[in-house]
């Protein structure tokens, strides 16, 4: 009989819940134990999964002895201690994005997962996505010809949106859209362009001191000089929108609300774009069992986490 990975996860906010039963409905997963302070949280969660140890200790699950994946969906600021732990138990280690909320936490994280030689991944769902597949596969093609552009655009009509009601999503420490949207698209530009360059940034910020940014304009480069435009915006009279685009002399190619593709021509206005089905990489849960099982995987690592909070810092910074 196969033997079955056993996850403890630590964060039972909208996001960890998400991947929760995601891990729940995973052949090769068993959500074996859950950690949060909150305690009907926990004895709500509980409720719905078979047989689970409830903690609200994180290094109680991690010292747990049957726990062999340790999920790290708590908020940014806490993810470099429970990471830090979790390696240092030589637990395989799935971690919110972005990878922590310092350049100087990243690169330690980076390291010590490393130096642990454990299985290491960030939970960016993009590269998983047929129509980020397909996304790619037609610029690989040369469909919009020569590069001139890309673009980033994350308009929402109230941030924190309805459903992510919550102090740290909606406070300058370690929320925002700047760190929550953004991380997902450098990652794939990373993937698509490699390195990235800071040139400047200009960010938004009410009067309060304690409340997130509203608006951002940033500018950064891709390695041959193509301009990388960010336009940030919340608090306005639309629906929420968020395009990535790629303008080239031949054409357009845009990923709309994460999950539409468009394009445009000359001599066709915006037409949608069906996604190619892809099941070379099927979801993130089976790539990390798969590099779990030492087999072929594709994962963003903690190394590329930490190229990516490189380029966030530097946004949120002005350096």
């Amino acid at each position: 009989m196969e033997k079955l990975v056993n996850v403890g996860i630590v964060g039972l906010g909208a996001v960890g819940e998400r991947l929760l039963h995601q891990f729940v409905k995973h052949p090769k997963t068993i959500v074996a134990a859950i950690c949060d302070t909150n305690t009907s949280r926990l004895n709500e969660l509980q409720a719905k999964i078979d047989n689970v140890n409830i903690y609200t200790n994180y290094n109680e699950l991690i010292s747990d002895p049957s726990i062999n994946l340790v999920y790290v969906a708590v908020p940014p600021k806490f993810h470099h201690r429970v990471v830090m732990e979790a390696a240092k138990a030589g637990k395989h280690i799935l971690c919110e994005k972005p990878l922590a909320n310092s350049l100087a936490e990243a690169e330690e994280m980076a390291g010590a997962v490393e130096n642990a030689n454990i299985v290491n991944a960030i939970n960016f769902p993009l590269p998983y996505s047929n129509a980020v597949q397909t996304f790619k596969a037609k610029w690989e093609a040369g469909e919009i010809g020569k590069l001139k552009r890309v673009e980033l655009k994350m308009h929402f009509p109230q941030w924190p949106r309805a459903w992510q009601q919550n102090p740290w999503i909606a406070g300058r420490e370690q929320g925002g859209f700047i760190r929550e949207i953004t991380p997902h698209y450098i990652q794939v530009m990373e993937d698509l362009f490699g390195e990235i360059t800071y040139e400047q940034s200009f960010i938004d910020y009410p009067d309060n001191p304690e409340q997130c940014e509203t608006g951002v304009i940033a500018k950064l480069k891709l390695q041959d000089g193509i301009p990388v435009i960010i336009d940030g915006l919340s608090g306005i009279g639309r629906k929420e929108e968020i395009s990535f685009k790629l303008y080239g002399d031949k054409g357009t190619l845009a990923l709309k609300n994460w999950g539409q593709l468009e394009g445009e021509t000359n001599e066709q206005s915006a037409f949608p774009i069906e996604a190619i089905e892809n099941n070379e990489h099927q979801d993130l849960i089976s790539e990390i069992i798969k590099a779990m099982e030492n087999k072929q995987s594709r994962l963003v690592s903690f190394k590329d986490g930490y190229n990516v909070q490189k380029v966030l810092e530097q946004i949120l910074q002005h350096v």
